[in-house]
């Protein structure tokens, strides 16, 4: 590749990358800024910790998770 080849390329693979760094910038923290959407994120929050505290495998299966889990059959 000629010089003027590499220059174009390394001038286009910088110029994406300053209009993706400027396009992060751009967008806000995601902060929500009324009362409803705390809310909604908050019930959110609460939801997922249950559910994860509801669906482990010893919550389920009412045992620990073994190796020989992956070979049981299910009904």
């Amino acid at each position: 590749m000629s010089m003027v080849a590499l220059g174009v390329l390394f001038g286009l693979l910088g110029a994406a990358v300053l209009f993706l760094i400027y396009t992060l910038l751009r967008r806000r923290s995601g902060a929500t800024e009324n009362a409803d959407g705390l809310l909604i994120e908050q019930a959110s929050r609460i939801q997922a910790r249950r559910d994860r505290t509801s669906y482990t495998s010893l919550a389920i299966h009412n045992t620990t998770p073994t190796m020989t889990d992956q070979y049981r059959s299910h009904p």
